[in-house]
């Protein structure tokens, strides 16, 4: 519809004579679009460590409380091997308080803003009735 439209309206537009030809109007339209270009860029934060040993005495404790109800007939082998391995985990843990440096990569973007071609549009009059038709060039 709009194509046909278009045409009958250029096509009236070749063949009118030039004194109605000046009562037309083509307005050509742009857009502002934004080309954002990747780059990548390392970050570096300092992070603080706790040293909280709590989850490496947990660890140890289940860890030795299941080998504890295992082994053996000894009464309270499970307590027994949960407060070992409860020691052993809190001891062996190689946790420590301060800060740590980590870093990781991230994807950053550079934005170019560009005029572009949108659309056009003619307005013209044709037996005292205005029309207006929106096409691409």
């Amino acid at each position: 519809m709009n194509k046909s439209l278009l045409t009958v309206g250029l096509i009236l537009l070749g063949g009118c004579h030039p004194a109605a030809a000046q009562d037309r109007n083509i307005h050509d339209h742009f857009k502002q679009v934004i080309e954002q270009k990747p780059y990548h860029v390392e970050v570096c934060r300092n992070v603080s460590m706790s040293g909280d040993k709590t989850g490496d005495t947990l660890k140890g404790a289940i860890i030795g409380g299941i080998i504890g109800n295992n082994v053996g007939n000894v009464e309270n082998g499970g307590a027994i091997g949960a407060i070992i391995g409860g020691m052993l985990g809190h001891n062996n843990s190689n946790k420590t308080a301060g800060t740590q440096r980590q870093c990781r990569t991230e994807i950053r973007y550079k934005e170019e803003v560009r005029t572009i071609y949108s659309h056009s549009h003619i307005e013209f009059w044709y037996e005292g009735k205005k029309y207006n038709l929106k096409f691409k060039k």
